[in-house]
């Protein structure tokens, strides 16, 4: 998914690794970030554009904005998704999906964990 973001920069970072300085703190900035509209950034793919900086006035810092393209994992209502249990306990169990830790009570699991009617031997 294309996105974009905008980097500020301190002055000490200008020089002859400047791009590099920019792209560095895209990844440290939006990697593992959770956004409501896009979900969870998983990992930044591409980097289609670092605009011209803009300068800060009466600071020095200046601000580029950067368009990229990541991976992202924005769960919606009723999709299955794998989980790994990381623990369980009297009150229900923890779970991670990807970046997203969840908890399951134990309150809303079936009693019979024995397969329905409908489901036949493997």
């Amino acid at each position: 998914i294309s996105l974009e973001h905008e980097i500020l920069l301190h002055p000490r970072y200008f020089g002859p690794n400047l791009l590099s300085t920019v792209k560095q703190k895209l990844f440290t900035e939006v990697e593992g970030t959770c956004t409501g509209k896009y979900g969870f950034v998983i990992a930044v793919t591409t980097i289609d554009n670092i605009g011209a900086g803009v300068i800060q006035p009466g600071r020095g810092f200046v601000l580029y904005p950067v368009r990229y393209k990541a991976i992202v994992f924005r769960p919606f209502k009723g999709e299955v998704v794998d989980a790994v249990v990381t623990q369980v306990n009297k009150v229900g169990l923890f779970t991670e999906i990807g970046p997203m830790s969840c908890f399951i009570s134990r309150h809303v699991s079936t009693p019979d964990p024995s397969p329905g009617p409908s489901v036949g031997p493997p």
